[in-house]
């Protein structure tokens, strides 16, 4: 008797439960899953890249006349005026064949008063004049030359800059074009970044590309440099290795905040026009590429993929695989199969985007 009344009540149970899963099953079945629009509006994003921070001006002085160092009129980091005596080089050789030269000047000078006087008399002939002329040139030039020679051993700032550290000390035997230091104009900065051939091409052919583009600078501190950089120039030609080709932007130093050698990154913002966006989180990926579900009039899921143009935070802007008109399902895409018919509720594309805390202008 005990055993008919526990059979009893154990198959009670099991109907209980297979009646309250039916139940469950049959509420699953009726789960309406949210559907949108895409939006169409038009946004703008930010792209950063990696720059590196150059002198307008920056070169190496070095010295030009082997010598001892005899003299350092300046010191590392100090800001220096054109024309500014920065070394001096023992010039004591220089000296002398400049005085050398002048004395042979003279007796060319000499020779060729001498030689006219003859002329004059008809006593040597023109050709001899003519040879006394070239000798006093070829003096004057050697005389030059050693001025020349003289003159590199004082060696001068070429424009107003900020020195760097110091190669030689007072002192050191010097050889010629051995380096000294370098030498920076900081009044304005030459900012390179590379930038992709797709995001090349974006900017060439937009119709604003003949208007100086406005970047940013984030320093390595990641905070913004106080001035806006223009974007000048390109250069010809992509580094087949990356892909990428260079921009350079200019920016004004007056501050003297930026110094050669720096690095940081480029804020570059990109605009859109009528943009197409939808959530992110109606995506997702496959091998790599991205997909959405777009219900048809039957309210039949469909797998179709779409390509980002841009990344926005909680958002994408599709380039290719959307219309305005489509529906796309937002929540439970990992619940529903491809060619599934579902039970769905919509919701206005701007409902959506608020629920995401994101702003898209």
């Amino acid at each position: 008797m005990t055993k008919s009344v526990l059979l009893i009540a154990t198959a009670c149970t099991l109907f209980i439960a297979a009646s309250c899963n039916s139940k469950k099953e049959k509420k699953e079945e009726h789960t309406k899953f949210l559907i949108t629009s895409p939006i169409k509006k038009d946004t703008s994003i930010t792209k950063d890249y990696v720059c590196n921070i150059n002198s307008f001006k920056h070169i190496e002085l070095r010295a030009l006349e082997k010598g001892y160092l005899k003299e350092i009129h300046v010191d590392e980091g100090q800001l220096v005026k054109k024309g500014q005596k920065m070394f001096n080089i023992m010039p004591n050789i220089y000296e002398a064949d400049l005085q050398k030269a002048k004395a042979e000047a003279k007796v060319a000078e000499i020779e060729l008063q001498n030689t006219q006087l003859l002329t004059d008399g008809n006593v040597v002939s023109k050709n001899e004049l003519a040879m006394a002329k070239a000798n006093f040139d070829k003096a004057n030039a050697e005389v030059s030359l050693a001025q020349t020679h003289l003159g590199f051993t004082n060696i001068r700032a070429p424009f107003d800059g900020i020195m760097d550290h110091l190669h030689a000390r007072e002192g050191s035997l010097l050889d010629e074009g051995e380096l000294l230091t370098t030498l920076s104009d900081n009044s304005k900065m030459w900012v390179y970044f590379n930038v992709p051939e797709a995001e090349y091409l974006d900017y060439i052919i937009s119709t604003d590309k003949d208007t100086k583009k406005e970047v940013q600078l984030l320093m390595a501190n990641n905070k913004p440099f106080n001035q806006k950089g223009i974007v000048e120039t390109i250069e010809g030609e992509f580094n087949n290795e990356t892909g990428n080709i260079a921009f350079r932007a200019t920016f004004q130093n007056p501050d003297q905040i930026l110094r050669h050698g720096e690095t940081g990154s480029v804020l570059m913002t990109i605009p859109f026009k009528d943009a197409l966006i939808i959530p992110q989180k109606a995506t997702f990926e496959i091998l790599d590429k991205r997909f959405v579900f777009v219900l048809d009039q039957d309210n039949v899921v469909h797998q179709t993929e779409v390509t980002v143009a841009a990344e926005l935070p909680h958002l994408f802007v599709i380039g290719k695989g959307l219309k305005l008109s489509d529906k796309i399902l937002v929540d439970g895409i990992r619940m529903v199969k491809n060619n599934e018919k579902i039970e769905t509720k919509f919701a206005e594309p701007n409902e959506v985007i608020s629920k995401l805390a994101v702003y898209a202008e």
